[in-house]
């Protein structure tokens, strides 16, 4: 099952390269920084991957379609401008809406409450310049746009420190994709049979890894539907007690 959603994830990853070229990595990062669940550290090795004549190849090969070679600092710079467009969306969201908005928008895209106080608090603790360093940070980088919009940091600093953040990130996820590639290639790679010798641990992790993922989206979709529970009743608690504090008609008679 696992296997399947990577391979899923991975096979629409290089469909849209394919048919986009750099503009489909700016589109593949804008949907990562939406806080929409497709992760950077697979679109990212994918697009590093292609910048490699041999592993373009054996990916052809492998999906059946054309594949254009990449430039490795072009792909990081069409990835970074993704992760601007995307933020925007969730700046965006922060600064119209507030709090409300976020927490509102925020389930159907499964983002826990506790995430975003997180990221509200790193903003508030250290500033703007915590956009550049949260943007090298795994989870916190994709919500880290929500508290800033509501902040309603100068918009031309955020994108400023989201593209300075963003970009080394993008390099370092693709140059890792080229060089994992390169190496997987090679039938006297260490690396190729270390793999192998350790498939079932390797797999294990990958479950593992998409198990607390699984697990953290529910708790997060159960908080909200717990919140909105509470708030419910507390309506009907509310709305009992006013009724109860009217004059019924007979007193009102009398």
């Amino acid at each position: 099952m696992t296997k399947a959603i990577f391979a899923v994830l991975g096979a629409f990853c290089v469909f849209t390269m394919a048919a986009l070229g750099y503009f489909g990595i700016a589109v593949l990062m804008g949907i990562e920084s939406a806080c929409i669940p497709l992760p950077s550290e697979l679109i990212m090795p994918y697009a590093g991957a292609l910048s490699d004549d041999g592993v373009r190849s054996a990916l052809q090969d492998q999906y059946g379609v054309t594949l254009h070679p990449f430039n490795l600092y072009f792909a990081a710079f069409a990835g970074a401008v993704g992760c601007n467009l995307g933020s925007e969306l969730a700046y965006w969201v922060g600064a119209t809406g507030g709090r409300k908005a976020i927490e509102r928008y925020g389930r159907y895209v499964l983002i826990s409450k506790h995430e975003l106080e997180i990221a509200d608090r790193w903003f508030q603790k250290r500033g703007e310049i915590i956009v550049l360093v949260a943007r090298l940070l795994p989870v916190i980088r994709t919500f880290i746009a929500f508290p800033a919009g509501v902040a309603r940091m100068n918009r031309v600093k955020f994108h400023v420190y989201t593209f300075a953040g963003s970009l080394p990130w993008c390099l370092a996820l693709a140059y890792v994709g080229q060089r994992l590639g390169q190496e997987l290639l090679k039938e006297t790679s260490p690396l190729k049979h270390v793999m192998h010798r350790f498939d079932l641990v390797i797999g294990l992790v990958i479950v593992a890894a998409a198990f607390w993922f699984v697990r953290s989206r529910l708790k997060a979709l159960k908080g909200y539907r717990k919140a909105d529970a509470e708030e419910a009743e507390q309506k009907i608690a509310e709305e009992a007690k006013t009724n109860k504090a009217k004059p019924s008609d007979d007193d009102e008679a009398a």
